[in-house]
């Protein structure tokens, strides 16, 4: 049990909520000294504190919080039953004292539950629940997205597939890549029509425009999707992924263009790169990957596992040589398990189809 035991403080403590570990070990310590060196209250506080810091780590729905509250509940009761078991040896005695350590739970969880929007919009703290909030397609700016720029939406929730399953293929947060790739496209909103997944039965645009301010306003999408996230609330987590996944990337397609019309006079590629800045999070950095992906696949003409696997690996190695995965913190390894995660999803969108014979009705 004692390893066991080290082993969850070990994980907790490696992970993300390492923070809230140490404060609570510090304060079950420190309320322990205060109340005679009550060691009951220090076991309670350190083993029932640092499980519902493990149990609410992922937590999805308010539900689980309660969940989280009853098993803190029994391991406070079990905590403190068996020390004064040891101490006193009084049944009785040790029943009626180790009561105090199921209520002490029951109360943390409805504490937690009333109170958590109040901590996240104080601190600005993004939790799994406050993700959850935030997919949902009832929210305005995905309304909107899906109302204004349909292609768009589509194009998100297939760049959401891709990321959330290689996010967790590589032991990153699913959901927050996920969330992230549902936002990462809103500034698309401001100008929805000079986006090609959204030009559907009409005209381009770009080709009344000269290549410089068509780049200017693929460029500018980053910065209206941030502008859009600040008017609506959206954290800025969520605000990261907007900016980030195209790092500083160039527009290839206009680079070219603008050369062939001057002839290759005085044209620079770094006027044609998004400002930045390169993801720092390997959640962003696969979002970046999926975004690249999911559009280039898109137009392979009779797609097959084999030109798709091809094509994702030719991508992804791309993209590290123009340095865009410096700050990401994501390793040869991953980039193979991410590769190989989102040849899986692509192969299944693009699956083969039965071709169905004409048939006449009688």
């Amino acid at each position: 049990e004692l390893q066991s035991l080290r082993h969850l403080v070990c994980r907790l403590l490696l992970e993300k909520n390492k923070t809230a570990g140490i404060i609570n070990i510090a304060l079950s310590i420190l309320i322990g000294i205060m109340l005679d060196n009550h060691l009951n209250i220090m076991v309670m506080g350190i083993s029932g504190g640092i499980l519902g810091i493990y149990l609410c780590n992922r937590a999805e729905q308010r539900n689980a919080l309660v969940w989280a509250g009853l098993v803190v509940s029994c391991v406070n009761y079990m905590s403190i039953f068996s020390l004064e078991m040891m101490t006193s040896g009084g049944w009785l005695s040790s029943l009626k004292v180790s009561t105090w350590g199921i209520g002490s739970g029951l109360l943390a969880g409805v504490f937690l539950i009333g109170t958590l929007p109040i901590w996240e919009n104080l601190f600005g703290i993004v939790t799994p629940i406050k993700l959850m909030e935030l997919s949902n397609p009832n929210h305005p700016v995905l309304k909107r997205l899906l109302m204004e720029a349909p292609g768009t939406y589509h194009h998100s929730i297939i760049v959401a597939n891709l990321a959330e399953n290689a996010a967790e293929a590589v032991g990153a947060d699913g959901l927050l890549a996920r969330v992230g790739a549902y936002y990462h496209d809103i500034g698309k909103l401001k100008r929805p029509l000079y986006f090609r997944e959204n030009q559907i039965a009409t005209g381009n645009p770009h080709d009344k425009l000269n290549p410089t301010l068509s780049t200017h306003i693929i460029l500018s999408h980053a910065k209206d999707g941030v502008e859009l996230a600040k008017k609506y609330r959206v954290p800025k987590v969520i605000q990261d992924f907007i900016l980030q996944h195209h790092g500083t990337t160039a527009v290839a397609y206009f680079y070219h263009k603008a050369k062939e019309m001057n002839n290759g006079d005085k044209i620079h590629i770094d006027d044609f790169r998004y400002v930045g800045p390169k993801p720092k999070k390997k959640e962003t950095a696969i979002v970046m990957l999926a975004d690249t992906v999911e559009a280039a696949v898109r137009s392979i003409p009779d797609p097959t596992p084999g030109k798709v696997e091809r094509l994702i690996r030719k991508l992804i190695k791309s993209k590290m040589e123009d340095g865009q995965l410096d700050d990401c913190h994501l390793t040869l390894k991953d980039l193979n398990t991410i590769a190989n995660a989102f040849s899986g999803v692509m192969t299944g969108v693009f699956h083969e189809r039965i071709e169905y014979p004409n048939t006449e009705e009688n």
